[in-house]
């Protein structure tokens, strides 16, 4: 008599995640990084990013500064999914402890890592046009690496974000609805915005706090983009109809193979109109019947 056959437990259903990066149009290099890995478990915590260096010759190192900031980004966001852990009765953590450090202490510590990167980037890098001139001051060099920076981490638990500067997140809830929380109550003006080489620049960290009530009730899809995609739309309106659209055709059959395929051009053709270099990294938010299925293929990092 055979044994029985045991019954292997099911996989854990992950996000699927997809991205790319387009350089600009008549730019030297693409300016633009992201990031984006984990399942969206308690272990292997879902994390997005996207970071913009501003490109012009006063921040002649940006590329290097959005690297930076993506970099620290992503182990910040590590530490941080590690505290959630340990949030509930009997962890040590409470959930407004974990708010009040999403708020501030991970701004602070972010700004701080990534300043202290760049400097030391810049110690042994320095300028070379003219070793004998006096190094420029702190703020100066600051300037060189500036970057904005959007992030998101996604537990079972927490949804959270964080930005600073221009850029989008988008989120699509489980009733379709498209939502961009973290924008700000004013637009910039022409090319100016926040930034990681602003002074006080934690403080100017805007923060999305959203405790997950059901997992029916996450949202089904999380976008994180640059501004070289939303300035190539006319009006808001078209870039919701744009994520709208994204959306729905990653819900069909083959949906995110299709979108994975399509990404590259859609991102080529919308920095074509806004010139800029356009980045869009998103996560999609499994089927309940999706843990029968292998974990997504990993997708690869900007080589900008």
């Amino acid at each position: 008599m055979s044994a029985p056959e045991r019954r292997q437990p099911p996989r854990e259903a992950r996000w699927e995640t997809l991205g790319h990066s387009v350089q600009g149009v008549n730019k030297q290099r693409n300016q633009d990084w992201y990031a984006a890995e984990g399942s969206g478990s308690a272990s292997d915590p879902l994390i997005l990013a996207v970071a913009d260096g501003h490109g012009s010759a006063v921040h002649a190192r940006s590329h290097i500064g959005a690297r930076c900031a993506v970099d620290l980004f992503v182990a910040q966001a590590r530490t941080f999914a590690e505290l959630a852990r340990s949030e509930g009765p009997d962890g040590t953590h409470s959930l407004s402890w974990l708010m009040n450090y999403a708020r501030n202490e991970l701004p602070r510590q972010l700004a701080a890592a990534w300043q202290e990167s760049v400097l030391a980037h810049w110690d042994r890098n320095p300028d070379t046009v003219n070793p004998a001139a006096e190094p420029p001051p702190k703020g100066r060099k600051l300037l060189l690496y500036g970057a904005t920076l959007v992030g998101a981490v996604v537990t079972p638990q927490l949804f959270a974000a964080w930005q600073l500067g221009d850029g989008e997140l988008t989120v699509i809830g489980a009733d379709g609805a498209v939502a961009l929380p973290l924008a700000p109550a004013e637009a910039d003006l022409g090319d100016e915005t926040e930034s990681l080489c602003s002074r006080h620049a934690w403080q100017l960290v805007r923060v999305h706090w959203a405790p997950v009530v059901a997992p029916d009730r996450t949202p089904r899809l999380i976008v994180l983009s640059t501004d070289g995609l939303s300035k190539s739309f006319a009006s808001d309106e078209g870039f919701a109809q744009f994520m709208a659209g994204m959306d729905q055709r990653l819900a069909k059959d083959g949906g995110p193979d299709d979108v994975r395929e399509a990404l590259p051009g859609w991102l080529a053709e919308a920095a074509r109109y806004s010139g800029d270099d356009t980045t869009l990294v998103a996560a999609r938010r499994p089927e309940p019947d999706a843990a029968d299925h292998g974990p997504a293929p990993d997708e690869p990092r900007s080589d900008a």
